[in-house]
């Protein structure tokens, strides 16, 4: 008897752990780990992810699995171990960890099919399955398991590609199919059949062209179905469904790029992560490269040199808005063997780019932070650009950071992980500067070109001098010349809206959100009021609802309100304005950017999602309208953040022959990340930096927890949070410092009351212990979902 230890989709700290059931006796040498089945538990049925199989259990009482949802495993062995390091790592349930490695499609399965993937394989198959499949070509799965013998008969038909496993997903992620025809026979004037000049062009167009849709046939012929169905009738062509992928790059001709030469940094850089990777050498690469010094091309050239042996690459990219133009070198280059994963797919093409990837039909991955979970088994390198982005950390559970995983699998897989950025965080460049990492430096631009002149504008003078427009007179002359030269222009700004919040100018009454703490932000194409922490959408209003007064305006600057003096102010002037309010709709993003690619726009004005991974050659300015807006912010990263997103910024002007000015107007000209992040001299921050974290206790000198609590009763979370703090100064050692409670800087989310506390610690053996243990303390009230309690390791914000 075969059992399998089973861990099951239940959410709650009691089922955290798996539970042996029996394996049905026709599935006894087929069922593998990383399958989902479905089980009997309690009084219902749940789906269950099979971890281990095994000859015997303790248990009297053994329930039989009740379905096999896949036929072969949809979580590999490396995927299964991962996802117990990370339940362990963020002390999420495991079931989580597993979850978040799957695409939404795969989560939602309802039905599955079996077919034969072709006539020729049917010819294959052992004789059992050759009859079955000689009726029928595609059968329901519990039709497969009524009729045939061995399961493991049509596993081994799966891998050899003879058969193929359809997962049917209710609205979400069918597979895709279209009609095609091919020809049988050859025209011939004899042929009695041939009545039609359409059908003649049916066949000449076949005997041409090959296979073609019946889609394509119609638009290129300019006919309907009858003449092609009249053709099959009579055995002239034949119409067939096949699956095709969704292709999100479908209808986009990308031309094919040769490798380029690489200058003498770039050469020592790749020679470096290439010798790591042919020696199986698990060692993380810090490439630290200046704004256009090629680092994408260093990438591209090194993997090539893993592809050349057969193994596999993950990129990833911090933005889905860098994803075009990143998507677009890597295809380039590797034609379709790149797989893409981001949020801005549809769940069905999200579910094809990963059954490319499961079924080895692609080598290279690139995506957002889910990507390094992609199903790879022969991974060769793995590359993280932008390293130095707070997006790679994931928010909610499993609160992972992708680079820990990314070097988990470099670990497991003896190969090379490289970090790539101009402005790499103070934790990774520590890190190489004591050899854990491996520093490789490129300081120079690939056009041997210089960095663009950037000049810092006090708009505490500007206010002086009588302007009171969002436009500085150094950057408003700046713009002129530019229009005026047809050379383009990218203005940031770190904020969507039309304006930061609305305050009466007679009570000072601020109009905030009833259910968080936090002012509405304005929006004024549908005259709204909105929060951007819970949706709360409202209308704005006439008066003050405080007073009554009229004087009711608006303050702060958003997107929308500075491409509206834009226009006032450049009325000749064409205007792409990428936020998140612009950019919602899927492929906006991509959109947006060939635009203004093609010349289409003179200004790209955007938010953050702007601000890096852009290549744009008639871009010759830059101007940051409100530099210091992220420098004021309760977080001790906010001079690194802004320094970073000023440098980042400033390097997407003179990227090629032109050269590139950035204009920076701040309130806060003196301030070092801002002075710095002129010159991007990024060692003289590092260094100025290191100092306030040192004195101040904080990374990379200590690590940091942050537990939140958070319930709508602020009583009940002021006491729960003195008995966490309370707790943790009792068991942890003397070298940890616990900060708080004290209400979190947003103070109320959703109608719920949040409070902190923060743990700093150099080394803390009893670490995991008493959290787990808090946890565990808390749990019925957090399964009940009235008490919210997060622990986030190493976090990334504090709001």
């Amino acid at each position: 008897m075969t059992y399998a230890s089973v861990l099951v989709d239940v959410s709650v700290r009691q089922t955290d752990r798996p539970f042996d059931y029996k394996v049905p006796t026709r599935w006894q040498d087929a069922i593998q780990p990383g399958m989902r089945v479905i089980v009997p538990f309690g009084p219902r049925k749940v789906q269950g992810f099979v971890l281990s199989i095994k000859e015997t259990t303790n248990l009297e009482k053994v329930k039989e699995i009740e379905e096999v949802l896949d036929v072969m495993p949809v979580l590999t062995e490396e995927l299964l171990l991962l996802g117990s390091y990370l339940s362990q790592k963020t002390l999420c349930f495991f079931i989580s960890a597993y979850q978040a490695m799957l695409p939404t499609a795969i989560k939602a399965v309802y039905k599955k099919h079996v077919q034969v993937t072709s006539d020729e394989a049917l010819e294959q198959l052992a004789p059992e399955l050759a009859n079955l499949f000689s009726i029928v070509k595609r059968r329901e799965w519990t039709e497969i398991e009524s009729l045939v013998s061995k399961i493991s008969l049509v596993q081994r038909a799966i891998k050899d590609g003879l058969l193929e496993i359809e997962y049917e997903v209710k609205n979400k992620a069918n597979k895709k199919t279209e009609r095609v025809v091919s020809l049988l026979k050859v025209l011939d004037e004899e042929l009695p059949v041939i009545k039609s000049p359409q059908q003649k062009d049916i066949i000449e167009y076949l005997r041409m062209n090959g296979q073609t849709s019946v889609k394509e046939l119609k638009e290129c012929l300019g006919i309907t179905d009858s003449p092609i169905k009249t053709l099959e009738k009579n055995e002239v062509v034949s119409i067939k469904t096949v699956e095709v992928y969704r292709d999100p790059y479908e209808g986009k001709e990308i031309e094919r790029s040769k490798p380029l030469p690489l200058i003498e940094e770039q050469q020592i850089a790749f020679e470096q992560i290439v010798s790591s990777f042919h020696e199986s050498k698990n060692k993380i690469h810090l490439l630290h490269g200046v704004t256009g010094s090629g680092k994408t091309e260093v990438y591209l050239q090194a993997i090539q040199e893993v592809l050349s042996v057969g193994k596999e690459a993950i990129v990833l990219v911090p933005e889905i808005s860098l994803t075009p133009q990143i998507v677009g070198r890597f295809k380039s280059r590797f034609g379709n063997d790149v797989a893409v994963l981001h949020s801005g797919l549809s769940i069905g093409e999200k579910y094809d780019e990963w059954r490319k990837i499961q079924r080895k039909e692609v080598k290279v991955v690139v995506g957002a932070r889910s990507a390094i979970f992609a199903p790879f088994e022969n991974i060769g390198m793995i590359i993280i650009d932008e390293e130095h982005e707070t997006t790679y950390k994931q928010d909610e559970h499993p609160r992972y950071h992708a680079r820990d995983i990314a070097i988990w699998r470099g670990e497991y897989h003896h190969c090379p992980i490289v970090l790539g950025s101009a402005t790499p965080t103070l934790e990774s460049f520590a890190r190489a500067g004591k050899g854990v990492y491996e520093l490789n430096t490129m300081s120079k631009r690939v056009n041997q070109g210089p960095l663009p002149e950037v000049e810092i504008v006090d708009m505490r003078e500007q206010l002086r001098i009588g302007n009171r427009t969002m436009f500085s007179t150094a950057l408003h002359e700046k713009i002129l010349d530019r229009l005026e030269k047809k050379e383009q222009i990218i203005l940031f700004l770190n904020r969507r809206g039309y304006s930061s919040f609305v305050m009466c100018r007679d009570c000072g009454y601020t109009i905030q959100c009833p259910h968080c703490e936090v002012s509405l932000t304005y929006h004024k194409h549908n005259h709204h009021l909105k929060c951007h922490y819970c949706g709360y959408d409202t209308y704005m209003p006439k008066q003050c609802p405080s007073c009554l007064s009229e004087h009711i305006r608006f303050f702060g600057t958003g997107t929308q309100k500075v491409e509206e003096a834009i226009t006032k102010t450049y009325p000749e002037a064409r205007v792409i304005r990428m936020d998140n309010d612009t950019t919602s709709r899927k492929g906006a993003h991509e959109k947006m950017l060939k635009q203004f690619g093609n010349g289409e726009a003179d200004i790209l004005l955007g938010t953050q999602m702007i601000a890096k991974g852009l290549d744009f050659p008639n871009v010759t300015l830059v101007g940051v309208l409100a530099a210091d807006s992220s420098l004021h912010l309760p977080d001790f990263r906010a001079s690194e953040r802004t320094f970073s997103l000023l440098t980042q910024v400033s390097g997407r002007a003179g990227r090629h022959e032109k050269p590139g000015e950035v204009v920076i107007q701040t309130y806060s000209p003196e301030h070092y990340s801002i002075e710095l992040a002129k010159t991007q001299d990024y060692v003289a921050f590092y260094e100025e930096e290191m100092k306030i974290r040192r004195s101040f206790r904080y990374p990379p000198f200590y690590y940091l927890v942050l537990i939140s609590i958070a319930h709508n009763d602020l009583i009940k979370t002021v006491k729960v949070s003195e008995q966490i703090a309370g707790y943790l100064r009792e068991y942890l050692s003397e070298g940890s410092i616990v900060l708080g409670p004290v209400a979190s800087p947003i103070a109320k989310i959703k109608d719920h009351f949040r409070y902190q506390c923060v743990i700093k610690y150099k080394s803390e053996p009893a670490l995991y212990d008493v959290l787990n243990r808090i946890q565990q303390y808390y749990q019925d009230e957090t399964d009940k979902g009235k008490l919210q309690l997060t622990i986030d390791f190493q976090p990334t914000m504090f709001m």
